[in-house]
């Protein structure tokens, strides 16, 4: 299956893919300073994990994650919805603490 990454805009294509996700399922595709994109690709989906740096009106940032999912095919279909519990209870905000857990050790580092 081609990457994303393959499909970039030159500019996104030539900066950093971002860090190596040797512990996740997920390959990173880029990262700017405010946001990274990671995806996954096997035969039952193809997803893409966004993550992004908002400032809202206050000035105040905080992080946004976006999920896509394509299911490949009518197995796609059937895992997907047999897994969307375990998504959203376990798997997601194990995700976003592994993903806390990193920002908070780098940003303590600088």
């Amino acid at each position: 299956m081609r990457s994303l990454r393959d499909r970039l805009p030159a500019d996104l294509r030539d900066g950093s893919p971002g860090p190596d996700m040797r512990d996740a399922p997920f390959t990173s595709v880029y990262q700017t300073h405010d946001e990274w994109a990671a995806e996954m690709a096997n035969s039952t989906v193809h997803t893409v994990m966004h993550i992004g740096w908002v400032q809202n009106a206050d000035g105040v940032h905080h992080g946004r994650m976006a999920v896509l999912v394509k299911p490949n095919g009518l197995l796609g279909v059937a895992y997907m919805a047999a897994i969307k519990p375990f998504r959203y209870l376990g798997v997601y905000p194990a995700l976003l603490r592994m993903i806390g857990r990193e920002w908070q050790a780098r940003a303590g580092a600088r």
